[in-house]
């Protein structure tokens, strides 16, 4: 019988589970898990008291005045994002213009092309950050782009794009400013009141909760002329707003431990130190893993400028006798998930830095990794090409 690799002991409550070294779902902590262990009513005075604090606790964190408003959706943050792209993205006359630089920016531009929308991109490939000046090019060579989409953190690589720079060259010209931080909220500044007008994120990110629910914080007179916008029934932002404001109450079932796990979650971020400190620990945690495998002789595929604290991207190595999912499968026997690669260019993995993971897990994936290639005998870590 094959003897069993030391396993890096799991989180309170996971222990029979391993890291999960992603950019969500991710690792959550014990008083998260234990808020998921009562069921609430969806129409109960003390769940829709949980729905209202979320909902004014995530105008805070962004930074928000009165001007904007918080809408919950049920769904994945993708969810948020068609919800929003439905409300706000014009049909006709003007267009919107999506600033690509990964998967996510893309998907953006498939969601409004299948709804028919106007819309043009930028496309900086897949690990090229966008500059403010390049934005301005674009809006200033079209006069009828009227709205600009872009994600802060882009997952594909892990690139932290100039949101702050972009969002101002967005407004100086008198443009609606739409901002994806589906992995970057809680833990990477955003100043909605620095030019932002609507931003979207979700439940299982840099706040450490569970899946279960997406966000779009927005202006209110946006979601009052949203009225009639929507291309759906479901993802009708509008009428998302309008119900959570009438009565605390979604129109369709709630993902109720999704939501009291968040409220957990918000106050355990409240803690912490708030976004400093939680970017911070990321900050931390990135650093460590970046250095471990730089020494033993990884490369990223980002340079640190651009690289930011949520998922770092390192380059296949050429050995032939590294294959990747041996490589996961024995990172999982002991205890860490990783992430398989999303780029179209050049072939990579990823090793998030987010979730209820510190320097000791850092440093127990790293040993990990230096065990998982001596037992597959790789000794070349210089990138594959191609």
């Amino acid at each position: 019988m094959d003897k069993q690799p030391h396993r890096f002991a799991g989180p309170p409550g996971q222990e029979d589970m391993p890291y999960l070294l992603t950019p969500g779902p991710l690792t959550t902590s014990r008083g998260v898990k234990a808020a998921m262990l009562a069921d609430w009513g969806s129409r109960d005075v003390e769940f829709r008291r949980v729905v209202s604090e979320i909902r004014k606790g995530l105008l805070g964190l962004a930074g928000c005045n009165d001007s904007y408003e918080c809408v919950i959706m049920q769904g994945s943050g993708t969810f948020a994002i068609e919800a929003a792209l439905g409300a706000f993205c014009p049909k006709a006359v003007t267009k919107t213009l999506v600033v690509v630089n990964g998967a996510y920016g893309d998907r953006a531009a498939a969601i409004l092309s299948h709804l028919g929308r106007p819309m043009v991109k930028i496309d900086k490939g897949d690990s090229a950050a966008p500059s403010a000046d390049e934005v301005a090019a674009a809006l200033d060579a079209d006069p009828a782009i009227s709205h600009v989409w872009i994600v802060h953190c882009e997952t594909t690589s892990g690139i932290v794009n100039p949101i702050e720079e972009i969002a101002r060259a967005v407004k100086a010209r008198g443009k609606t400013c739409m901002v994806d931080a589906m992995s970057s909220f809680g833990a990477i500044a955003l100043d909605m009141g620095a030019g932002i007008d609507v931003m979207v994120s979700s439940s299982n990110k840099c706040i450490e909760g569970v899946p279960g629910f997406s966000y779009a914080l927005a202006k209110r007179d946006m979601l009052q002329a949203s009225r009639g916008m929507s291309h759906s029934v479901v993802l009708d932002l509008h009428e998302q707003w309008r119900g959570l404001e009438t009565n605390g109450q979604f129109r369709f079932t709630p993902p109720t431990h999704a939501l009291v796990a968040f409220h957990q979650a918000m106050k355990e971020h409240a803690a912490e130190g708030g976004v400093p400190a939680r970017g911070a620990r990321y900050r931390r945690n990135a650093q460590i893993l970046i250095k471990g495998m730089r020494d033993m002789g990884f490369s990223t595929l980002l340079p640190d400028n651009q690289a930011g604290p949520i998922i770092q991207t390192f380059l296949t190595p050429r050995d032939r006798n590294f294959h990747f999912e041996t490589f996961y499968e024995e990172l999982r026997r002991r205890g860490f998930a990783i992430y398989p690669g999303k780029l179209t260019k050049r072939p990579s993995f990823r090793i998030g830095t987010i979730g209820k993971v510190d320097e000791a897990v850092m440093n127990g994936v790293l040993k990990a990794i230096k065990e998982v290639l001596t037992n597959m005998m790789v000794t070349d870590l210089a990138p594959l090409e191609g």
